[in-house]
């Protein structure tokens, strides 16, 4: 089947998982319980105040409703839930296709400030497969968002290539770059355990505009002007490009399936990678829907474009 070929059914966990913690921002204590979902229902986060369904959110781009600081997906109504990044990169580098999570707050929590807690509770909770093919979002042509100094790119790819270079004035992270072929085994290796980062000339001013309420040494990297506050130090020597390569992940997985396709950035962060995704959508002749087996067979040919990137509502009974 090629690079690209990462299994040919769709997946899903196989019980309920259960996590708590604190939002980063808010400050505020959350609930998620992931639970298993059938075929085709994609990522949906579901917000409730006890027994009260407030609102329904899918994962995918045309949700994005803030970018400032973390990625943010509202369902038009008023109901939104914040920092979904690093739980979208833990299910897309695992390869899980369906799962329903339900949220008692609108933020998710932090945790460590990595995907590495997430990827610890799903694999605990294992992943089964479902009777239904995998489907994947195909690039066929290049498609390029320039940001000012920033850029993205998307061109088509057998697999899944992610290529992400940052560039800082602080000696301390520099210009750093980063590149690989995702698969569950990489993702966990390489990319679930690189966390947050900040510096400390930016918290009074976060404080003041209510944001970053949450944030630790517990779970963001803390940068002074010559050194990382945490006592433990890094944990890789370029912590600081790993973690936005995994942020591009869980902001690509907006896409609403997985993508086939070669991702590169430059000095990004959520603007650029969700603007990256839109863009691709927004030519209708810059991707396709396949799915596996047969990873070269369209699907259903003609069928309204927008509904099949969103969630394949059009191939729900």
């Amino acid at each position: 089947m090629g690079k690209g070929f990462i299994g040919a059914r769709q997946t899903t966990i196989a019980r309920e998982i259960e996590l708590s913690g604190t939002g980063v921002h808010s400050g505020a204590p959350v609930t998620v319980t992931l639970y298993p979902a059938e075929a085709n229902t994609g990522i949906r986060f579901v917000v409730v105040d006890g027994d009260n369904v407030q609102g329904e959110i899918f994962a995918e781009h045309k949700a994005v409703s803030n970018i400032s600081l973390c990625t943010i997906l509202s369902d038009g109504n008023g109901c939104m839930v914040a920092t979904v990044e690093h739980l979208l990169a833990a299910l897309r580098g695992l390869s899980i296709d369906n799962i329903v999570v339900e949220i008692d707050s609108n933020e998710l929590p932090i945790m460590d400030g990595s995907a590495a807690p997430f990827v610890r509770a799903l694999d605990e909770a294992g992943i089964r497969e479902l009777n239904a093919p995998r489907r994947f979002i195909k690039v066929l042509k290049p498609i390029r968002v320039q940001d000012g100094p920033s850029w993205g790119e998307i061109a088509p790819h057998p697999g899944f290539h992610l290529d992400v270079e940052i560039d800082f004035e602080t000696p301390l992270i520099g210009r750093q770059r980063y590149a690989i072929e995702l698969n569950p085994g990489v993702f966990r290796a390489e990319i679930s355990r690189a966390r947050t980062f900040g510096f400390m000339r930016d918290v009074e001013a976060l404080w003041r505009s209510r944001r970053a309420l949450g944030a630790s040494l517990d779970n963001t990297v803390v940068l002074d002007d010559d050194r990382v506050i945490n006592p433990e130090g890094l944990r890789y020597e370029n912590e600081f490009v790993r973690h936005k390569l995994l942020d591009a992940i869980g902001d690509l997985a907006l896409a609403g399936a997985p993508i086939l396709g070669a991702y590169r950035s430059y000095r990004g962060g959520h603007r650029l990678n969700t603007r990256v995704v839109r863009a691709l959508f927004d030519d209708r002749d810059a991707w396709t829907i396949v799915k596996a087996p047969s990873i070269d067979e369209p699907i259903k040919a003609g069928a309204p474009v927008e509904v099949a990137a969103a969630n394949f509502a059009a191939e729900r009974n």
